[in-house]
């Protein structure tokens, strides 16, 4: 939303009044004065007119989690235990799951109530790297890397997968990076090899690292300025250096 309409909406003052006010530097957000009526504010930004209160900020969240195996990647469920039912915050049920993970796979999922944020680390337009450990029934052909790299076209929707990187680790392992996020791609891909995936892990999204001491089933908050900053400049060292609250 534009300041302005926020402001004009305020005891229907109206948006010549609203222009008004803002122009005299009547209006804060954030306890910064704004002069500009279109500014975009949100629900997590105090807005002041005069000394008056028009909108008190909601709590932003920002948390990081690593899910085990056998929990949902859902915020409900009647019939299995999801990522949110681990999360003990007064307003967990704000939440929404950047990046969501089959029952099957473990790792890191990120939960906000934070649209802008989750958007810009999640939209397929952005590209953004996440980085999965594998573990395979077979050996991993050689081969394999070339063929990751080259994609594979999927008949069901009609696309070629973006050229992902596959490093072999050891015979049965690797690590995998892709730019996007398909119906069960991973699996899919091994399958276009003649393989099998057994087991599989998410480390990262973007710059967002799993930390070492993050055990199965338990979450961190992120501050919410590093948070925005880290996804913005793309700087991993920032999370994995911050204070995390558990």
């Amino acid at each position: 939303m534009k300041l302005d309409r926020l402001i004009a909406a305020h005891e229907s003052m109206g948006r010549q009044a609203a222009h008004r006010a803002i122009a005299e530097k009547r209006v804060r957000v954030n306890d910064v004065v704004v002069t500009d009526g279109h500014h975009p504010v949100d629900r997590f930004m105090r807005v002041e007119l005069d000394e008056t209160v028009i909108q008190t900020p909601e709590r932003a969240l920002y948390l990081m989690l690593h899910k085990p195996v056998g929990i949902l990647s859902a915020t409900k469920d009647d019939q299995h235990p999801t990522v949110i039912d681990l999360i003990d915050d007064p307003d967990k049920h704000s939440l929404h799951i950047a990046g969501r993970l089959d029952r099957g796979t473990s790792g890191l999922v990120l939960l906000t109530n934070d649209g802008r944020w989750s958007k810009l680390l999640m939209a397929a337009e952005h590209k953004v790297p996440k980085v999965y450990l594998v573990e395979t029934a077979e050996p991993i052909a050689p081969e394999a890397v070339a063929e990751f790299t080259r994609g594979f076209y999927f008949h069901t929707e009609d696309i070629t997968t973006l050229p992902a990187e596959l490093v072999i680790l050891g015979e049965r392992h690797a690590r995998l990076t892709l730019h996007e996020g398909r119906y069960h791609q991973v699996k899919r891909m091994f399958h276009r090899v003649n393989n099998r995936v057994t087991r599989l892990h998410r480390e990262s999204i973007g710059p967002i690292g799993l930390p070492e001491d993050l055990e199965p089933g338990q979450w961190r908050p992120l501050d919410p300025q590093a948070a925005w900053k880290t996804a913005l400049s793309g700087d991993s060292s920032i999370f994995r250096n911050s204070s995390f609250r558990e």
